[in-house]
């Protein structure tokens, strides 16, 4: 019987540690949601331009077009 006290202080031990990592990544997250609400989103220079080719079919972006 002695064994069996061990195990449920270990479980204990570890329900304790699964708590604090639960509430440390929701501080972090609370944190990162007041982060972005406070940092002004960047505007774009410009707004992209669709180009059609002959065929009047959009072309394709390239990677320089953002």
């Amino acid at each position: 019987m002695a064994g069996s006290s061990r195990t449920t202080a270990a479980k204990r031990h570890k329900e304790r540690a699964r708590q604090e990592k639960r509430q440390e990544k929701a501080q972090k997250k609370a944190q990162r949601k007041l982060e972005q609400e406070q940092t002004p989103q960047t505007e774009r220079g410009a707004e992209l331009t669709v180009t059609y080719d002959e065929e009047g079919q959009p072309q394709g972006f390239n990677f320089h077009d953002f």
